[in-house]
């Protein structure tokens, strides 16, 4: 039995969220949390928020011991990219991409 939480179109490239996510796969959710909040990146706090709805899913819809959840996948997928122009000399305009991502984190409980 496992638990998933699913965050949608955030504004964040998915190359950075999944250089946090990668940190926290395969870890205790306790261990994850300790990972996440002392790390200095943007994505940390918005996997952490996924990482607690994820326990609090895994709690609430299955009654699972929080004790023993385990961080079983996690992985980010490429969103819609916002396209936005900027002006540049010589009345030129290049494009920005502001890209966004899918961050999916996917808990159970650890097997004695």
């Amino acid at each position: 039995m496992e638990a998933k939480a699913i965050a949608r179109y955030i504004r964040i490239s998915p190359w950075r969220a999944r250089q946090v996510v990668d940190l926290i796969r395969g870890k205790s959710v306790r261990e994850a949390e300790a990972i996440l909040w002392a790390l200095p990146k943007k994505a940390s706090r918005i996997v952490a928020k996924v990482l607690k709805s994820a326990v609090a899913n895994a709690e609430h819809n299955y009654n699972m011991d929080v004790d023993k959840l385990v961080v079983t996948r996690a992985y980010v997928d490429e969103g819609p990219t916002l396209k936005r122009y900027q002006p540049r000399a010589f009345g030129r305009a290049d494009l920005r991409r502001k890209r966004t991502s899918h961050i999916t984190v996917v808990v159970a409980e650890k097997e004695d």
